[in-house]
């Protein structure tokens, strides 16, 4: 007889798959919608054809609308502030020095390498990036002005406190240019790396300090993650004597000896680091000495991604590079995307988070300097706000409201987000709110949780009243009252992230369209975000929370409002393609539109978006006569002879399996004629199928396919016992 087949809304991880009957265990790209699964929306690259891939690891977006109606959305990556508006990104990153040089360059006949030496101490670090232009004619030299002018350039190296390297998208073809040639080099202010490290002594920018004598070169030739010989383009100045310690990307290496340019004794992955494969070309530090701290190991150091946090004070974008100085960009303006961020004079020079306190209009810094301008002052409990209407002036009078306020629970700010009624503050350990009251106090602060602490900047949203957060063990809500969200997906989410070194790269999102929270994490075994889990807070009840997991990965997502679908931020590191950089080696960041189409469209290449849900395994129950709900469950194989689908909506093919088990251990294999593939006029699908229990895979393999399941009758009879 045919039965009814259905399952509850959600994602359950908790209980294994054979208990699970009547639930769905596993998924990709699914959502669920008025309590049935759905394969998501596509997604379209913005920012034009071939123009569109940002230099490194996006961190940081913002989305607002000026006095003139203009959109913008504001991005920062770990290298550079882009605004994009009108499907056009510009480069409005603020320039930390501008150097006027004459008589510059050194380059070498056959070699993309050109050295540019400074009068005194430059203070550019590895992967910073420049800004070259008013280039004149080097001699004895094929490059010309076309080469550099307006052109940004990522550092190669830096082999001396006054000289760097850049790397030119060709070789000389001259004898090469060793005196002449004078140049205008822009240093970018430093953001910070693309990852989160642990271990050693380097942080923001390049370096966590002033490092005067940092040597650099680079790999002559590719390794793998068991390399235990590493050639360099010039070990000349690196110790051979005793163990020394270099750093490439991530990981930190030990050697004892150099034989020519090769380093020997090699020992990969040390002080907590993971051994890993490296490019040609990547930078390599000499990491045994540091000036401005000593040792270059400390395994309980985390350093901090290059972050961003971004928002808008009217038409002035605020953007604060994380634990150091605080600009403004003025959308307003008519040449706005000609013009780039500066500095906000006055304000705290070193803080970890910034946000622009509503209607009141104050500037709050979080985790800031005790004393302005001095970053040594630097305290991750202190807040400091501005006057009203004035994020020029921090000290308080009698006659402003500007003041201050450090909070007593934790050891950190971790973040804080604007909320309907109230700014949302978290420390590592704590929840509180945030109210204006009006002087002399100007705010109130009220401490709302305990044990409920952040687990990175990025790892709260906020949408009708309610605050919702991922703290290091669970996830929470906040609307009046704390609670602490059922969930279940937690130990699949909570046993497998990396919090040790990847706290900082959680970041929340809101997709107000469906109802959803997403949290985009990177797994125990990545530094780079590549899981998700969602929260539906339309179809959730008390008893039952609806959760979604998946592979998308997405460094940064905001909602829909002011541009009327999501946008997100993907990072690729293994990629260094970027439309604005020459010589980038950090990897690259699209940046997308969601709920559009089915498919995903990337350099206007499209493919499919594979999207999967399983059930849990069902069996049947074979009552016995006169004997009132006896059940034998799994007691008696069964055997499915059809089944006829039903999908509320349906494009394309849909992929039907059906996963036959006898016991919960043996692996699943699918039906002799399966899997199915089912198209919108398919009635009926005759099968073969007998085993103790059936789960069901519901999929798409193919472009323009979508599907919203309805519910499936299968044609079931008992087959005996063996």
């Amino acid at each position: 007889m045919l039965q009814k087949v259905g399952f509850q809304p959600g994602i359950n991880k908790q209980i294994s798959e054979t208990t699970a009957e009547g639930q769905w265990v596993d998924c990709d790209n699914v959502r669920f919608r008025y309590g049935t699964p759905e394969k998501i929306g596509g997604w379209n690259q913005l920012g034009g054809t071939g123009a569109n891939e940002l230099t490194g690891a996006g961190r940081g977006m913002h989305h607002f609308i000026n006095s003139l109606a203009r959109k913008y959305s504001i991005i920062g990556t770990n290298r550079i502030l882009y605004a994009f508006s009108g499907g056009v990104f510009y480069d409005i990153h603020p320039i930390k020095t501008t150097t006027t040089l004459t008589s510059a360059f050194t380059t070498t006949n056959g070699s993309p390498i050109v050295t540019i030496t400074f009068s005194t101490s430059h203070g550019i670090n590895p992967q910073d990036i420049v800004l070259l232009d008013n280039f004149s004619s080097a001699t004895n030299s094929n490059f010309s002005s076309s080469d550099f002018d307006d052109k940004k350039f990522m550092v190669t190296s830096v082999p001396t406190s006054t000289t760097i390297t850049i790397t030119l998208a060709s070789n000389e073809s001259g004898s090469g240019a060793t005196t002449s040639g004078g140049i205008r080099v822009q240093h970018y202010y430093p953001v910070g790396p693309a990852v989160q490290a642990k271990g050693f002594g380097y942080g923001l920018g390049s370096w966590g300090g002033e490092d005067t004598s940092a040597l650099t070169t680079t790999l002559n030739g590719a390794i793998n993650d068991s390399t235990t010989t590493i050639t360099l383009t010039d070990a000349s100045q690196f110790s051979s004597s005793g163990t020394n310690f270099i750093i490439i990307d991530s990981e930190e290496i030990s050697y004892t000896g150099i034989s020519g340019n090769t380093l020997t004794g090699v020992t990969r992955g040390v002080d907590g680091t993971t051994a890993a494969s490296h490019s040609d070309g990547a930078t390599v530090t000499f990491s045994t000495d540091f000036v401005a701290w000593g040792e270059a190991a400390s395994g309980d150091l985390v350093l901090d991604p290059g972050m961003w946090s971004l928002d808008n004070f009217g038409d002035r974008a605020i953007c604060l590079i994380h634990d150091s100085a605080v600009f403004s960009w003025n959308s307003a303006l008519s040449n706005a995307t000609e013009t780039r961020a500066t500095i906000i004079t006055g304000a705290p020079t070193a803080s970890r988070h910034v946000v622009v306190s509503t209607p009141d209009r104050h500037l709050v810094f979080y985790g800031t300097e005790t004393t302005i301008g001095d970053p040594e002052s630097q305290d991750d409990m202190f807040i400091r706000f501005s006057d009203q209407e004035d994020i020029n002036t921090y000290t308080p009078t009698a006659t402003n409201t500007a003041g201050t306020q450090r909070l007593a629970d934790g050891s950190q700010i971790r973040g804080a987000i604007r909320g309907r009624d109230a700014i949302y503050v978290w420390t590592d350990t704590a929840l509180f709110t945030q109210r204006f009251v009006g002087q002399p106090f100007t705010f109130a602060f009220a401490q709302v949780g305990t044990n409920c602490g952040l687990v990175g900047q990025n790892a709260c949203v906020e949408v009708d009243g309610a605050a919702y957060w991922m703290s290091e063990n669970g996830f929470f809500r906040y609307a009046g009252k704390l609670e602490s969200l059922p969930c279940l997906v937690e130990d699949f989410v909570f046993d497998n992230i990396n919090l040790d070194s990847g706290n900082q790269m959680v970041s929340a999102g809101l997709n107000n369209l469906f109802g959803e929270v997403i949290w985009f994490y990177p797994e125990s075994n990545s530094s780079v975000v590549n899981r998700m889990v969602a929260y539906n807070y339309f179809d959730s009840s008390p008893t039952r929370p609806v959760w979604t997991v998946g592979s998308l990965a997405r460094t940064i997502w905001r909602d829909s409002a002011v541009f009327g679908k999501p946008h997100a931020l993907e990072y690729d590191a293994s990629t260094d393609t970027s439309f604005d950089v020459i010589g980038n080696t950090e990897g690259r960041t699209s940046y997308y539109e969601h709920e559009t189409g089915t498919d995903q469209n990337r350099n206007g290449t499209i493919t499919a978006i594979t999207a999967n849900i399983l059930s849990g395994d069902f069996d049947i129950t074979q009552r016995q006569q006169g004997v009132a709900d006896i059940r034998g469950d799994g007691e008696f194989l069964m055997k499915i002879r059809r089944f006829i689908p039903d999908f509320i909506s349906q494009t394309g093919n849909t992929r039907i399996t059906l996963n036959l088990r006898n016991f919960p251990n043996d692996t699943a294999a699918s039906s002799s004629l399966g899997p199915f593939d089912i198209t919108t006029s398919t009635q009926k699908v005759d099968t073969r199928a007998r085993a103790r229990a059936i789960a069901l895979k519901v999929e798409n393999t193919s472009t323009s396919q979508n599907w919203k399941l309805g519910t499936f009758r299968l044609d079931i009879q008992p087959d005996g016992r063996r």
